[in-house]
């Protein structure tokens, strides 16, 4: 391997430093046959487009597979790609794939990216509460981690997504390889295992063709919204908690993002 070759690995294999960018579990395929191989891609990008992730144990704080009722790790050496490479089960249902990221860090070195991100997220009151507790306005630091969830079919795909216990997550409230979802796709968004009302759900739409469009929805005083989906279409749902931290030392994180993700496909 060229040192070239080397430095590029290095960096697709890094967490990501971008404070706007999603992070998500993208299946190759989001169904398969009992028995078959279930192997999907951590992802980190913009507009459902990004760069593969290894599995890097030391990256995460959980990689779990939920399959008819048994969670189970997900196994892997370090540097492996696709991340997810499994068998599925011999039994139809349907899995949840779980990925949680360590907490990492970014510097913010330029204002206007913390009012852009801030406005992208719809954090409106984020701002005068950042002058308010006397912070600078550059080399302030965020903490984030990722919390992400992808619905896959083995067989029909029989079964329901549920809770499953983490800081922040998007519930699927319907299957949508076997409901019908027409009338749109109902989820929930939970924080702390309540519901998150009136949050902003940002909706990747990935088309046959590759193409993507990005639609922004709100979750209403339950924490639920029902988010329009067409068949043969993949989809990644995004929903960011932003919540201030008091610093312990100097150079200590003042801000912490958690990002929850949810990726599913709805059959053509």
């Amino acid at each position: 391997m060229t040192l070239k070759t080397w430095i590029a690995a290095l960096l697709l294999s890094a967490p990501t430093t971008l404070a706007a960018h999603e992070f998500w579990i993208e299946p190759d395929a989001y169904q398969v046959a009992p028995g078959g191989n279930l192997t999907g891609k951590l992802r980190v990008g913009e507009e459902f487009e990004g760069s593969e992730q290894s599995y890097l144990p030391r990256n995460f704080r959980r990689f779990d597979m939920l399959c008819n009722g048994r969670m189970a790790k997900v196994p892997g050496r370090a540097g492996d790609r696709p991340a997810l490479a499994v068998k599925a089960p011999g039994n139809e249902g349907l899995c949840v794939a779980i990925h949680v990221t360590q907490n990492f860090s970014l510097t913010y070195d330029e204002w206007q990216r913390f009012l852009n991100f801030v406005e992208h997220k719809d954090f409106a009151s984020a701002v005068a509460e950042h002058k308010a507790r006397g912070l600078p306005e550059v080399d302030f630091k965020e903490a984030y981690s990722r919390h992400a969830k992808s619905l896959i079919a083995v067989g029909a795909g029989q079964g329901s997504d549920s809770a499953i216990g983490l800081e922040t997550e998007i519930v699927a409230e319907a299957n949508p390889y076997t409901d019908n979802v027409a009338g749109g796709m109902p989820i929930r968004v939970l924080y702390k295992g309540k519901p998150r009302a009136n949050a902003q759900v940002e909706l990747f739409a990935k088309a046959p063709n590759g193409s993507v469009k990005v639609s922004l929805h709100r979750t209403d005083g339950s924490g639920r919204v029902r988010l329009p989906v067409r068949a043969g279409y993949s989809y990644l749902a995004d929903a960011v908690v932003l919540r201030p931290i008091e610093p312990q030392k100097a150079g200590d994180p003042v801000w912490e993002t958690l990002w929850a993700a949810l990726t599913f496909a709805v059959p053509g």
